[in-house]
């Protein structure tokens, strides 16, 4: 029975590429805690036009290092899992759920500029 329960575990697991659509936004807590939070926005393949976009939640030192590095536009590679929040709206009492990607790794993989063909390179002395 235990083998068949290993075989048949859930799965939560998600791999996002795309861009971030603002800086980042870091807080630390008291207890030296510290979490990132940022959306990127993703393109659909085929052409259609179509962009779906993720709330990322990262905590830790790869928390620090998205806090200083990622930039709006940055294109990132993001591994982790999916959570779902949910809430009361005060104003109408509706109950509000929304998907938030906690990343447990984060790739940098560059910026608009990086990827512009046409961008003047930048000379570093």
């Amino acid at each position: 029975m235990q083998e068949r329960n290993r075989l048949t575990a859930d799965i939560n697991h998600v791999v996002l590429v795309g861009r971030a659509g603002k800086d980042p936004e870091m807080r630390y807590f008291e207890s030296g805690r510290v979490v990132t939070t940022f959306s990127i926005a993703v393109n659909r393949p085929m052409k259609d036009g179509i962009t779906d976009w993720f709330d990322i939640e990262i905590w830790g030192k790869p928390a620090e290092i998205a806090g200083e590095y990622v930039k709006k536009g940055t294109m990132v590679g993001i591994d982790g899992k999916v959570r779902w929040d949910s809430w009361t709206r005060k104003d109408t009492g509706d109950k509000q759920i929304k998907p938030i990607v906690i990343a447990d790794n984060i790739r940098l993989l560059g910026s608009k500029k990086d990827n512009n063909p046409n961008a003047v390179p930048q000379q570093v002395e």
